[in-house]
């Protein structure tokens, strides 16, 4: 169970403390396990957000210390180099996202909460083809998502911006992730052809492009206002999409 499914899991363990708040000196309660997570949480949070004011390349280890309030040897213990916890950081921004879609996005009645982790690896959500467009399903998956990157924009522009200074692997892992979606669009919108499938590629790409300028400039409510428009034109049947509508 991933650390997001235990967070969702109703009363399974105590919760932890926020990352963005230092723990207590002194005696608090918590395990070591406990402490660990929540200096690492707090870590990574730290460089995300370092990251949205000074991008990859400016952020040094030091500006994570600072905001994270941890030690340089308790960084040391969890992460062998920037670059090391930026990999770490964006692998939770992902867990992040992901895990908002397939809780709240595609989840039908009686949702438990939990990340079924064979959808979580294929990309496929539902079963039942009914041969049309869902614009129900489709709304609640740009809507998790969009709303996913609105509620943590650090995270969202890690996500989406500082990826490309990370290097190959990250990009590798960010190109696995963006086919990923595409599957997910192309479940909801039944797509079964080659040509379809290509449409799909085309409306995710173009999602992420728009999505990209949004965080770029900060324009968070800019970002929710695209899941309308979007939806809109699926039903309607744009140039590209005409053949999904039912």
């Amino acid at each position: 169970m991933t650390a997001s499914e235990e967070a969702v899991s109703a009363g399974s363990k105590r919760a932890v403390p926020s990352v963005s708040v230092k723990l207590p000196r002194g005696r608090h309660g918590l395990s070591r396990d406990e402490v660990v997570h929540s200096q690492r949480e707090r870590i990574l949070l730290a460089m995300a957000e370092a990251m949205a004011d000074k991008g990859y390349a400016a952020t040094a280890v030091a500006d994570v210390l600072r905001r994270a309030k941890v030690s340089r040897e308790t960084f040391y213990q969890q992460f062998s180099s920037k670059e090391d916890c930026f990999r770490a950081a964006y692998a939770r921004a992902v867990e992040q996202v992901m895990h908002r879609i397939f809780r709240t996005g595609l989840a039908g009645d009686g949702d438990t909460g939990t990340v079924d982790p064979v959808i979580f690896r294929t990309g496929l959500a539902g079963d039942g083809d009914t041969g049309t467009v869902d614009p129900v399903r489709l709304e609640r998956l740009l809507g998790a998502y969009l709303d996913a990157l609105a509620d943590e924009p650090a995270y969202a522009r890690m996500f989406l911006i500082e990826v490309y200074a990370a290097g190959r692997e990250t990009l590798t892992q960010r190109a696995e992730l963006q086919e990923r979606f595409v599957g997910l669009i192309a479940d909801v919108l039944h797509a079964r052809t080659p040509e379809q499938h290509f449409a799909c590629q085309t409306l995710a790409a173009a999602l992420s492009s728009m999505v990209t300028s949004k965080i770029a400039v900060g324009d968070v409510e800019g970002l929710r206002a695209l899941r309308e428009p979007i939806v809109d034109m699926v039903r309607r049947g744009g140039p590209l999409y005409g053949e999904f509508a039912g």
